[in-house]
């Protein structure tokens, strides 16, 4: 019906009658008909191609700013419309062509050949705008937000390239797509060998989402690579961790279950950071309390309560089993590290920034050459880096200026100054003598 009311061959080699109409070289005359026709026809390719291509992104944006959802927002970004205004002029002249190139095979095979390269090029394209749309619109989503979606569409975009590229070989050799996939089938071995880190980075992905390893904006830990921040992107072959001096590591994906690391979210979502640290007491300045020191340390409110109670089941016991209590080594007595050590305990329960619901816990470690260890292990509320740092350094500030007031001093290792001052004393003693 079309060819009726319009004949395109006609069309096409109307000038072709009228150049030889005017003596012109009969050769001459078709391949001058053939530049003129097609410089028409891609001429009117790129008309229509730009007036469509301005119709359908005018028409998307149209559509978009009356749509509620983002979906459509990011098609633009991605330059969708673009490329779907791209369709109607890239089919115009894979129907129109035959006709004008009908009496010039080698030219028509050429174009033919260039037209179907094209048009897979341009399908791939579309894809992988979709592909990027969706995981920019579902990176907005909050039950996307930490899954590892690069990962994902990067997986999707080399199948549909694998596929996009298989079209194009067929075409290049002039093979069935099936015959060529048979073909990479053979060299199976090769291709799992290329794409190692790729397949590897794939299955990684998955059992990091699947098994919840790591999230967009989790703190991680991760020595062997340097890396100590917030994860700020999962994809295919790396996941990129953004380290608290603003510097970038980059991981490899597999290494996130084939190496341990520290996940610090399981902190994140508790109800409290842990402070665990410990002073180092000198063991020379421990001593049995004596009554006077008990009078001295109940003017200290926060355990006076706890003195005096401690203090009549330490007498109780001893006026029963009837102790000699003239040498302090006999029977029951309190000691001034054990004393303190109930402050420590009393101090940690008043302190406001404590959560008191978690592990709270005041300890002694084992002697060592560098004193007692006594270990303050609590968690403060608030988790905040900065904040948790202060409320460490604050109850440690407080602690250590304590320990004087209760005869007790701080293991130190001997500076410079510590060995000049022992070397002044033997002389001056040297000089008395």
């Amino acid at each position: 019906m079309f060819e009726d009311v319009f004949d395109l061959k006609s069309v096409s080699c109307f000038l072709e009658g009228y150049f030889i109409s005017q003596g012109m070289n009969t050769e001459a005359a078709a391949y001058l008909n053939l530049a003129i026709n097609l410089a028409a026809l891609f001429g009117m390719v790129l008309i229509i191609n730009y007036l469509l291509r301005r119709f359908v992104i005018e028409s998307f944006k149209a559509f978009t700013n009356k749509t509620k959802t983002t979906f459509d927002d990011f098609l633009i970004k991605s330059n969708f419309p673009k490329y779907v205004g791209r369709i109607i002029p890239i089919l115009l002249v894979y129907a129109t062509i035959p006709t004008i190139l009908i009496n010039h095979q080698y030219v028509l095979s050429g174009v033919l050949f260039v037209t179907n390269i094209y048009i897979i090029i341009l399908a791939i394209w579309i894809f992988r705008s979709l592909l990027r749309t969706s995981k920019n619109y579902l990176k907005t989503r909050e039950s996307y937000y930490d899954k590892p979606l690069d990962s994902y569409i990067q997986v999707l975009m080399i199948l549909i390239w694998m596929v996009g590229l298989m079209f194009i070989f067929s075409e290049i050799f002039n093979r069935s797509v099936m015959s060529f996939a048979i073909s990479l089938g053979a060299a199976s071995a090769v291709i799992l060998l290329i794409f190692k880190d790729t397949i590897m980075g794939f299955v990684a992905s998955i059992q990091v989402s699947v098994n919840d390893i790591v999230r967009i904006g989790d703190w991680i830990t991760f020595s062997k690579y340097g890396a100590d921040g917030d994860v700020t992107e999962i994809n295919l072959a790396t996941v990129r961790v953004q380290n608290f001096d603003n510097t970038f590591t980059t991981i490899p994906t597999y290494s996130l279950i084939a190496d341990s690391f520290q996940n610090w979210r399981g902190m994140q979502e508790s109800p409290g950071r842990r402070i665990k640290r410990a002073i180092n007491i000198k063991q020379n300045s421990v001593k049995f309390v004596t009554s006077k020191d008990l009078e001295k340390f109940k003017e200290i409110s926060l355990i006076e309560p706890y003195i005096v109670h401690r203090q009549k089941e330490v007498d109780k016991y001893n006026r029963t089993n009837q102790i000699n209590t003239a040498l302090p080594l006999n029977g029951r007595n309190q000691t001034n590290l054990g004393i303190f050590r109930k402050y420590a305990d009393a101090y940690l329960h008043n302190h406001p920034a404590i959560n008191k619901e978690l592990y709270l816990m005041v300890r002694h470690l084992a002697p060592t050459p560098q004193g007692i260890p006594l270990e303050i292990l609590c968690f403060s509320k608030d988790k905040r880096w900065e904040n948790y740092e202060y409320i460490a350094a604050d109850i440690f500030d407080h602690l250590i200026a304590a320990l004087p007031y209760f005869d007790l001093k701080l293991f130190e290792s001997p500076s410079g100054d510590d060995f000049k001052d022992l070397a002044v004393r033997i002389n001056n003693s040297d000089v008395n003598q």
